[in-house]
This record gives C-alpha cells, structure tokens and sequence, in this order.
C-alpha cells in the first residue's frame, strides 16, 4: 500500500525532468539506492531545496507508491559545502558518487555503505592535499562492502596458502607461484605484488573510512593500486569510463 516514510541518505545523480520535477538517485539509510522524483526547486531557498544539493547528507521524506518514490520534503543533517568551493574536490568526489551508483544495486540497503561515504565526504571536505589518495581507498572499500573485494589470503584457484607471487585480475585474488606458472592465466592481467600491494589492500579492508583521514599514499603505490583497481572492475563489475572521470586525471 502506498505510504509516507522518511530515511537519511545522500543524492548521487539527479536529471532535470519536464515541468520543473527531477528525479533524484538517493542512497538511503533504509531502502538502499532508490530513485525518486520530487517537484521541489533544487535553487530554492528554503529548508527541502538545501537538503537536495550536492554533496548534503540530508532526511527525505518519502512517499512510497507501489513502484515509485517521490520526494515530499527535506531536511539537512550535514552539508559538505566547501567541496563544491574547490575544483578538485569537486571532481573527485562527483567521481565518488558516480562509482557509488555504478557498484550499489538498488534496494540494497547497506549502513556500512552510506556511513562510509559519509566519512569519505567529511574528510574530503577539510583535506589540503593527496586527494586522489582518500578516493582510491573510498573505492577499494566500497568494493569491499559491496563483496566483490578479491581473495588475498590464499591462492585463489587451488588454495594454497603458500607466500603468493602474483595478483590477478582475471581469477579475483591472489596465485601461487605453481599456479601462475600454469600456462592457465591470462598473464596480461597480472601484477606483481610490489610496494606491499596486499598488506595495503588487507589494512584497507580491515579499517574504516576514519582511518585514512590523514593518508597520503607514494605516488607510485597511488598509481599502482589505481591501474588494478581500475582493471578489476572493468573485467569484473563491466565498469568504464565513468562520465565524471573524463574531468580528471585519476
């Protein structure tokens, strides 16, 4: 039956429909990704218009119809402003929210999820530098949250927990030196496992978002752990060329 309730979240993609509506992807504390229409003007001035900018952390109320949600009213809980008061931060966290849409399914709820962008916002909106190094972790934990993170602690195909020698892409994980030499794997998506890639990986997984507010990764791990990330979720969530990414270098 149709219904009035309410939840927190954040919008990450909102499209200009005709007569002045939108329709807003929310990622909400209660009902996971879910996609809303509302009627309130985003440029207005009162409580429910500020609560729809970008990059708020707000309370929407919904009403829920059988197949739709539309937005009624909202309120703000927390607005990270001063992202949207600098370039870069701009980028990258429109970059954030992006791969959120794309590695969230809808109706999915996840607080672990939403309370991890949330930190990654508050701490995006008072860093000075090493931007991209806060984005790179924010990603390898939502893939993690989300359960596509590989397997690291043993040998992805046999399951050896030999001293692994290589990552690779295309099996998920891990491979021990017998398995690599197998002739079996597809050698242009493996990595050698420098700059301690999988201790880096395993203290990401094993740590929240608050954790790496004052991180600052070496340029070459950052760029390391950038081009598997970016491999990974190409070959296994069909993730490219996000349309935000087209604006930075990341």
């Amino acid at each position: 039956m149709p219904m009035v309730t309410d939840t927190d979240g954040l919008i990450l993609r909102q499209v200009k429909l005709p007569e002045d509506r939108r329709m807003l992807v929310l990622f909400t504390r209660k009902y996971g990704k879910i996609s809303a229409g509302t009627n309130i003007k985003i440029n207005g001035k009162n409580r429910s218009s500020l609560a729809l900018r970008a990059f708020t952390h707000g309370r929407y109320e919904l009403f829920r119809g059988r197949e739709i949600f539309n937005i009624n009213a909202a309120e703000t809980l927390e607005s990270y402003f001063k992202i949207g008061e600098d370039v870069d931060k701009y980028l990258y966290c429109s970059y954030a929210l992006e791969f959120t849409d794309k590695v969230t399914q809808e109706y999915q709820p996840s607080e672990q999820a939403l309370d991890t962008l949330i930190d990654f916002l508050r701490i995006m909106e008072t860093r000075k530098s090493k931007l991209k190094s806060v984005v790179i972790v924010y990603q390898w934990k939502l893939i993690d949250i989300c359960g596509y993170m590989p397997s690291l602690d043993q040998c992805v195909r046999c399951g050896s927990k030999e001293i692994p020698t290589v990552f690779s892409v295309a099996d998920g994980g891990v491979l021990c030196g017998k398995c690599k030499n197998s002739g079996k794997v597809n050698l242009r998506l493996l990595y050698e496992l420098k700059f301690d890639i999988i201790k880096t990986l395993k203290f990401i997984k094993n740590h929240d978002m608050k954790s790496f507010e004052k991180l600052a990764l070496n340029n070459e791990i950052s760029a390391y752990m950038e081009e598997i990330l970016k491999e990974y979720i190409s070959y296994h969530l069909d993730i490219n060329n996000l349309k935000s990414e087209s604006y930075l270098t990341i």
